[in-house]
């Protein structure tokens, strides 16, 4: 699996496996096929009430901690000095280990409304370098921060960012923020990188699948593991799991970047930073 190094020197796998609402239905066993099927980047959050079953899964399939990559996120509304620390233990617990490889700020702010967000946020953020230090938190990052949150962020914080999670696929490129996190150093790093399967049937990626005979999911997340920007798409089954990660075998042309690249906006999810409500 290639790797991309973050701004500490940590590497990172370029395809991971998204959590969210993956083990509604099957539990702990769609995590177990996840490990089987390869993966070793396992991301999760407080919020996606699953780290239970990840932690479970871990300890069933006799995986050595160290070989398995893990991210967590602390919810918004758990940003301050007492409650992130608070937040981050009980993710270490449901998980079961004592430190975690990536822990990230889920959401900059709660409400539109919170004019206090960034004094909460900053809290949140300095509690997580004094975990930094104390080598419980090997990288800390952040999730669906846009320039505008980062900058208040980065005028007090002490340790970069290393990765910026955000909605990022053929569609909903963000190529703004994109460029501001490389002025930064910061990787971006894709959720719904297929669009929410909006993607999988738009008959420009199909003739790029039958093109180069992969699925509409391989040419959507080659796209942007070409751009260097690792993704963490969801699968529930083997095979599926097994597609997502078989996007190194080909490669698009300068052209197709060019053409995915200014597509129409399409595939968004509706969730944007400055108009969520928690």
């Amino acid at each position: 699996m290639k790797r991309v190094t973050l701004n500490n020197g940590i590497e990172i796998p370029m395809v991971g496996y998204g959590s969210f609402l993956s083990t509604v239905k099957s539990g702990k066993k769609v995590i177990l096929d996840a490990l089987d099927a390869g993966y070793r980047y396992i991301d999760t959050a407080r919020f996606y009430d699953n780290e239970d079953d990840i932690g479970d899964a871990i300890k069933e399939s006799g995986i050595k901690r160290e070989d398995i990559f893990l991210c967590s996120k602390v919810w918004p509304t758990m940003l301050g000095k007492e409650e992130t620390r608070e937040s981050f233990e009980a993710s270490c617990r449901s998980l079961g280990t004592d430190y975690l490889d990536m822990y990230l700020i889920h959401w900059p702010k709660s409400s539109q409304n919170d004019d206090g967000w960034i004094d909460k946020m900053t809290d949140g953020w300095s509690v997580m370098e004094e975990l930094y230090e104390e080598g419980r938190i090997k990288a800390i990052g952040l999730s669906n921060f846009l320039p505008h949150h980062i900058k208040p962020l980065l005028e007090k914080a002490h340790v970069i960012p290393v990765v910026d999670q955000l909605e990022l696929h053929v569609g909903y490129m963000q190529e703004y923020t994109l460029a501001y996190l490389k002025t930064q150093g910061i990787v971006p790093q894709a959720w719904s990188p297929l669009g929410r399967a909006r993607l999988l049937n738009d008959e420009r990626i199909i003739r790029l699948s039958d093109k180069y005979e992969k699925s509409a999911s391989q040419i959507l997340l080659r796209y942007l593991v070409q751009r260097g920007i690792p993704v963490i798409p969801k699968a529930s089954s083997g095979e599926r799991m097994l597609q997502n990660q078989d996007i190194f075998g080909f490669e698009l042309t300068e052209d197709e970047i060019s053409y995915l690249s200014c597509f129409p906006e399409c595939g968004w999810s509706g969730e944007h930073p400055d108009m969520v409500e928690f």
